[in-house]
């Protein structure tokens, strides 16, 4: 038995140099565990889910005001996940840094955009920025992945080129 529980994926055996990338952990204050790290980061991810189809369920309803504030706060709740891993105050300085400062922006714009759309704008418009939030937001995530955003435009320049 304690043969299978140093496996790979035994969080308890690493050290937080492997896992959290040698920081101080996020809500090392609080005490919370590795696993408990790990739980508020997938349960935020989850959360932010559903709270976005919550959204867009209350879209193909006709309220478009109650879309662009689920959906808002979906994503600001899945970016808040990230926090539980590395920190509050690193993600937020690493949001903002040369490799993702555009993808960001864009975000914070997407959002911002959406709810202007929905009180504001043709209604249509919501579904353009909940789009470029999409987008915006996978292109954050692939920041953090090593060679990720290379491998993507590699593979769409080779997919644009064989067209």
């Amino acid at each position: 038995m304690s043969e299978q529980r140093r496996g790979w994926f035994n969080l308890e055996a690493q050290t937080d140099d492997i896992i959290f990338g040698g920081e101080k952990p996020a809500f090392s204050g609080l005490g919370l565990t590795r696993y408990q790290r790990l739980g508020g980061f997938a349960a935020c991810y989850v959360g932010g889910f559903a709270v976005q189809l919550l959204g867009a369920i209350l879209l193909f309803l006709g309220a478009t005001g109650a879309f662009a504030t689920l959906f808002a706060v979906g994503a600001i709740l899945s970016l808040v996940g990230t926090g539980f891993i590395v920190g509050f105050r690193k993600q937020w300085e690493s949001m903002f840094k040369g490799t993702r400062v555009v993808a960001s922006l864009l975000l914070f714009a997407s959002i911002i955009m959406c709810f202007v759309a929905a009180f504001v704008l043709p209604a249509i418009l919501c579904i353009v920025f909940v789009v470029i939030e999409y987008a915006s937001f996978g292109w954050y995530t692939l920041s953090y992945l090593p060679f990720a955003r290379t491998a993507i435009k590699n593979l769409a320049s080779s997919a644009i080129g064989r067209g």
